[in-house]
């Protein structure tokens, strides 16, 4: 073995053992893992979710932007390495994988499609701790009654003014799904 993979091999096992060292540390940590939360708050965030599958079904932009917090959220698949290459051999030396246009240009996708659309949530988790939550699940996009891309998808929602609004959607894309073996 040469001398760079046994530093690198060392360097491993360090942060390794740093990793377990400050995981088993949180044991006596009895506070963690308790959030502040209600049924109401979960049953909000449910509706949040539920307007949002609405929205995309109407082809409504209205009521998707009424959901996020504003229109410059986080908004954005989440490339493969090939992808980001490409366009930084091709395009931007700089691209860092954030979608351009984000959430205006998503609501504005679903007001003017002329197809029918939808997206179907799956396995929904829902961690709520007092104004913030995480919401993550399996989904399907479908354009006219056909998946078109499925993945994970993850929001983190925030309560302002006593309401619950998007602050961050982030999703992989798999494209169509592959035929059933």
């Amino acid at each position: 073995m040469n001398e760079r993979y046994i530093k690198r091999f060392v360097l491993l096992m360090a942060a390794a053992s740093s990793l377990l060292s400050n995981v088993a540390a949180a044991d006596d940590k009895f506070y963690l893992g308790h959030y502040a939360s209600t049924p109401e708050d979960i049953i909000e965030i449910n509706q949040v979710m539920q307007a949002f599958q609405s929205a995309i079904l109407d082809k409504n932009g209205k009521l998707l932007s009424s959901l996020v917090l504003n229109s410059q959220i986080l908004f954005s698949t989440t490339p493969s390495q090939k992808e980001l290459d490409h366009i930084r051999d091709t395009t931007d030396e700089h691209y860092d994988g954030i979608a351009v246009g984000g959430f205006p240009a998503f609501s504005n996708f679903v007001s003017n499609s002329k197809t029918a659309l939808q997206e179907k949530f799956y396995n929904a988790r829902i961690t709520q701790d007092d104004n913030l939550a995480w919401v993550s699940f399996d989904f399907e996009f479908l354009e006219d009654n056909v998946v078109t891309n499925y993945g994970l998808e993850n929001w983190q929602l925030i309560k302002t003014d006593d309401k619950w609004k998007i602050f961050s959607v982030v999703w992989s894309s798999h494209g169509k799904p592959p035929a059933k073996p």
